[in-house]
């Protein structure tokens, strides 16, 4: 990477060298960048504008080629999706034009946040996957400072593609993991003992969720003895294949056993690898048949993959819900959090993997992209009312946040996002050398969030208009709700917990209604949500809880009694707090699930 070239070699680019030789140079990279984290950022901001000089966009706001600061946040504002959606929609038509970047757009990558209930499109360049390949060599040389020989076996790691689609222009659109696995930088990377694989490519690279998924199973435990770290990308996918487990061991002991490979499993690529992976085990089947079909699965990772030294898992944000089910499976395994990354951007690093999961920080590289920061303040509107188009507000750059402080984090990247807010509230916890480090607090507006779904406020209330209409014809209406992520349960679901006005009670909305009323709430949440119902099944169905009549009087009680001012107390439409979610539970009524799976296709999903 140019920008990084005077200060120290890409580790990408180093000749083949030993192992430890490569991490020394990766980390002498990682110190370099950090030292002067503001002289790398300056450069940084010169080169996107240099080489995005004549695009449309910046031409609007008239730099006349200039590449200093002061200069571009005068002139540039802060933007939202919606700011550029028209723009980005000509590129998905076909317009070929420089518009946001000088490069081609090679891909647009599916944001998990939404626009008007559909995935937003973030257009990106090929150059952008060196970027983040060098951001993933850099994580096992970190890792490797905490924990010893992890060069000496695998990594069982479950990793997935996910639909695709195409524009109308033919560019195709597709999460950011999709594209990375599908890319050569992937498919023809370097052996590295430090990142061997337990799953084979043709399994990743399956588009059946279950195929995938059973072969990666299948190969993780035939190598049992060799894993190392077991993961996913996110704690609710590690969980979802120990479901998995749980659902299909007796399969996949036969085929252990027998040498034979469950008939399920057709793909071409598959069934070809795993007629040279599989042999007949007897001694490993009956070992896998005598964990799995014991009382209790506790520390069943630990017990199938006893050489497991920790469990490779974003624990951060939504994801931190899972942590106790993470450790009663594990025995209490380390769970590392090694990378920041988003669909717009790859980000940063943990510096510290192997720590408390609730003290997770990244530090954010500055090679990356240009960073600044809005100062964000729950009690205040100062991060959420500035409108896109105003005089652009007080951003601070990265060298200059403050320790303990929030902000929301703005983007300047390569692919032509300029000073873009991305919507992550992080908080300053210390610094690396002089680079900050942040925790991540949340993604700004989401309410609801089970896997990489993210619900906000609006569409929730949106889905519940929609399923009170089936009520009307009935004199029945929705009083009050709220609702929260239930994750006991795998996949997790959402909950909606309705108090219902009856003008009629003799004409009680039956089960069958109120099952239609789960339905239509699913069929009115976005995209990604419904992709994670029908496609990933990494969602269950959507759950209504009906309660008493004076249930959400008793919540408000509840929370005056706890200092809350009666005056601008509003019903919470999502809760967390475990005796406030007893006290709607205490109050239940009825029950009632979604009989079927909401509609969804990958054109519309993208």
């Amino acid at each position: 990477m140019a920008i990084a070239a005077d200060l120290s070699p890409s580790p990408l680019a180093l000749p083949p060298t030993s192992s430890d030789d490569k991490n020394a140079k990766a980390l002498r990279f990682i110190e370099e960048i950090t030292r002067n984290p503001d002289r790398v950022q300056e450069r940084v901001l010169a080169e996107i504008l240099s080489q995005n000089a004549q695009t449309e966009y910046l031409k609007r706001f008239q730099l006349s080629e200039a590449t200093d600061r002061h200069t571009f946040k005068s002139k540039v504002p802060v933007v939202s999706y919606e700011d550029l959606k028209h723009d980005i929609q000509r590129i998905a038509n076909g317009d070929r034009s420089p518009i946001f970047c000088a490069h081609p757009i090679s891909e647009f990558l599916t944001s998990s946040g939404t626009s008007a209930g559909e995935r937003k499109l973030m257009p990106t360049i090929r150059e952008e996957m060196d970027r983040r390949q060098l951001l993933y060599s850099l994580l096992m040389p970190v890792m490797n400072q905490y924990v010893a020989g992890l060069d000496k076996g695998k990594a069982l790691l479950f990793l997935f593609i996910k639909s695709e689609t195409q524009t109308p222009s033919g560019l195709v659109a597709r999460p950011v993991l999709t594209s990375y696995y599908k890319s050569e930088q992937f498919k023809n990377r370097p052996h590295d003992p430090y990142n061997v694989y337990t799953s084979p490519d043709e399994a990743i690279l399956c588009p059946d969720s279950f195929q995938s998924m059973y072969t990666q199973m299948l190969c993780g435990l035939i190598m049992r003895h060799e894993v190392l770290r077991v993961g996913a990308v996110f704690a609710s996918g590690l969980l979802r294949a120990i479901r998995f487990l749980q659902l299909n061991w007796a399969q996949l002991a036969h085929d252990i056993s027998t040498g034979t490979l469950n008939p399920k499993i057709t793909d071409p690529a598959i069934t070809e690898r795993m007629a040279q992976t599989l042999k007949p085990n007897p001694e490993l089947a009956n070992f896998i048949t005598k964990e799995c079909s014991g009382e209790t699965w506790e520390r069943i990772i630990t017990r199938i993959w006893p050489n497991t030294k920790y469990l490779d898992v974003i624990v951060t944000g939504a994801m931190a819900q899972y942590i106790p089910t993470l450790n009663y499976y594990s025995g209490g395994l380390p769970l590392a959090c090694t990378m920041y990354a988003s669909s717009e951007c790859y980000f940063g690093l943990n510096l510290n993997p192997i720590c408390n999961p609730s003290d997770v920080s990244y530090t954010i590289m500055p090679n990356m992209g240009y960073f600044e920061f809005l100062p964000h303040d729950d009690d205040s509107s100062t991060s959420s009312s500035t409108s896109s188009r105003d005089s652009p507000p007080p951003l601070v750059d990265l060298a200059d946040v403050e320790l303990g402080k929030s902000y929301e984090l703005v983007l300047t990247g390569y692919s032509g996002l300029c000073r873009y807010r991305v919507g992550d509230v992080l908080q300053v916890t210390g610094f690396h050398n002089s680079a900050p480090e942040f925790r991540f607090v949340r993604r700004k507006n989401v309410l609801l969030s089970i896997d990489s779904d993210k619900t906000d406020e609006a569409e929730l209330q949106n889905a519940v208009d929609n399923a009170s209409v089936l009520l009307k014809e009935l004199n029945t209406s929705v009083v009050e709700y709220t609702s929260f992520a239930d994750t006991k349960s795998i996949p997790g679901h959402y909950v909606i917990y309705w108090e219902l006005l009856m003008k009629d009670s003799r004409h009680a909305p039956s089960s069958d209604v109120l099952e239609k009323c789960c339905l239509t709430m699913e069929e009115s949440l976005n995209s990604v949500y419904r992709q994670g119902r029908v496609s990933d099944h990494s969602i269950g169905p959507l759950e209504i809880r009906v309660v008493k009549n004076g249930t959400f009087e008793e919540l408000m009680d509840y929370a005056i009694s706890r200092g809350a001012s009666i005056n601008q107390y509003k019903v919470p439409r999502c809760v967390t707090f475990t005796p406030i979610t007893e006290l709607l539970d205490s109050r239940v009524e009825s029950v009632h699930f979604s009989p079927a799976e909401p509609h969804w296709t990958p054109e519309r999903g993208c």
